[in-house]
């Protein structure tokens, strides 16, 4: 019996705390609450003189963002006019470096891939002609074998061809 009084005294305890817990998540709650109702009530009644004293001072502090900028700017261009171009010069080698060492791994130019594309473009108009004109000539094509032209060069095939072949009969006969 002794363990089962022990038993019911951890849960009264458990349950103490719990309680406890749960009056304080209430209290906090409450609080928050009430916070809530304050600031509404208190920015009716200040709220459009509030609003323009903010109005006010994102105006002084938008002067300051930009004077600070345009300070900034100033003093960029003054030390790039300082420098006397060695920028542009020390751009200029750098890219001259990369280029040479694009070059000897054996990457293309930009004037190289330029030209090989204009290369690629031409050559893609030509195909784009030459099927168009297949598909335009191809009735032409059966038109010029059924004509009497195609007729007439393939006659003198066909009886040269037969020449060879009698030619060859009688060289096979004689002997």
């Amino acid at each position: 019996m002794a363990s089962n009084t022990n038993n019911s005294g951890e849960g009264s305890r458990a349950g103490n705390a719990a309680d406890t817990g749960a009056e304080a998540l209430k209290e906090s709650a409450e609080k928050i609450w009430l916070a809530g109702l304050g600031a509404f009530e208190r920015m009716k009644s200040e709220g459009p003189r509030m609003f323009e004293t903010l109005v006010e001072q994102g105006r002084n502090m938008s002067a300051r963002a930009k004077d600070a900028a345009d300070q900034a700017l100033r003093s960029v261009r003054e030390a790039n006019f300082e420098s006397g171009g060695k920028w542009d010069k020390l751009q200029q080698d750098m890219q001259e470096r990369v280029s040479r060492s694009l070059g000897s791994l054996g990457v293309s130019t930009t004037r190289q891939m330029e030209a090989l594309a204009k290369e690629v473009a031409s050559l893609n108009e030509q195909m784009r002609n030459l099927m168009a004109a297949s598909a335009r000539g191809g009735g032409a094509r059966k038109a010029s074998r059924s004509s009497g032209g195609a007729k007439k060069k393939a006659a003198p095939r066909k009886k040269a061809a037969a020449s060879a072949t009698a030619k060859r009969r009688t060289k096979s006969r004689a002997r």
